[in-house]
């Protein structure tokens, strides 16, 4: 995956937004921290990742699943962009966007998937 796509993966998720957090570019739903490149490792940062599900990614694949000391003690864990599939990465995604989006969002999103 490039960051290109990266980008428009994050974006295509209804009132998905770029912004900062942290004085860093990220993208944000309803105001919440949604994900971010991270172009020191060219790495997604994923949030809402539990830490016995990090370290079975971490081990299932280590050549794209990461962590650093800063994400350590958060449900989060790294991805390297260059390795992840874009399937994967929606998946993810979609999983922290239904934990932000308001409840309205969410059911109008699973309205359409239907149709």
């Amino acid at each position: 995956m490039t960051p290109d796509e990266m980008r428009q993966i994050a974006l295509s998720f209804p009132g998905a937004e770029e912004g900062v957090s942290y004085g860093h570019p990220a993208f944000k739903v309803n105001g919440k921290f949604f994900t971010r490149l991270r172009k020191e490792d060219a790495s997604v940062v994923l949030t809402g990742i539990h830490i016995d599900e990090r370290e079975m990614l971490m081990e299932a694949e280590p050549g794209t699943f990461h962590i650093t000391a800063h994400y350590r003690d958060y449900p989060a864990v790294l991805a390297r962009i260059e390795t992840l599939h874009p399937g994967s990465f929606r998946n993810f995604l979609e999983r922290r966007w239904r934990e932000i989006a308001p409840k309205k969002w969410v059911k109008e999103y699973d309205a359409q998937s239907q149709t």
